[in-house]
């Protein structure tokens, strides 16, 4: 399941650009497409979940993590992003929940004013779920010796 990392990101990238879509149909005027974007941006998350939790409870349980070699200002780098993602992350469970709540209770005032605050942190999460991928698994220097 050496995969899984490359597909998790690759889902990342697909709820990237239907956020993207998302906030740019809504700027439109154009609701029903905006939703459409949005509930594809919150598929695409879902299914990144999924995957998130296989491998970390299944493959990495037995193989073990993935650890950055990177030395000097790219550890820190690496790090502070590492611990941005996994906190905004986390917090962003429950705001997608509740802004897709109001969303489906047609209750657009708080939806608009609860929106403004997930997307940016759906969006960072997103990307820097891209970025840890690419840390780990492509620009990720081999183990000291």
């Amino acid at each position: 399941m050496t995969w899984l990392p490359a597909l998790n990101a690759s889902l990342n990238g697909c709820c990237f650009v239907a956020l993207v879509l998302g906030l740019l149909l809504i700027k439109q005027g154009k609701r029903e497409a905006h939703e459409r974007a949005m509930l594809a941006a919150t598929l695409f998350g879902g299914l990144f979940l999924v995957g998130y939790l296989v491998y970390h409870f299944g493959v990495q349980a037995s193989a073990g993590p993935t650890k950055f070699h990177g030395q000097g200002g790219w550890r820190p780098l690496y790090y502070g992003m590492l611990i941005s993602h996994v906190v905004l992350a986390a917090a962003n469970v429950p705001l997608v929940v509740l802004t897709l709540v109001r969303a489906r209770q047609k209750d657009w005032e708080r939806h608009k004013k609860l929106a403004r605050i997930t997307w940016p942190v759906w969006a960072y999460v997103s990307v820097t779920g891209i970025l840890v991928y690419f840390a780990l698994y492509h620009w990720n220097p081999a183990p000291p010796a």
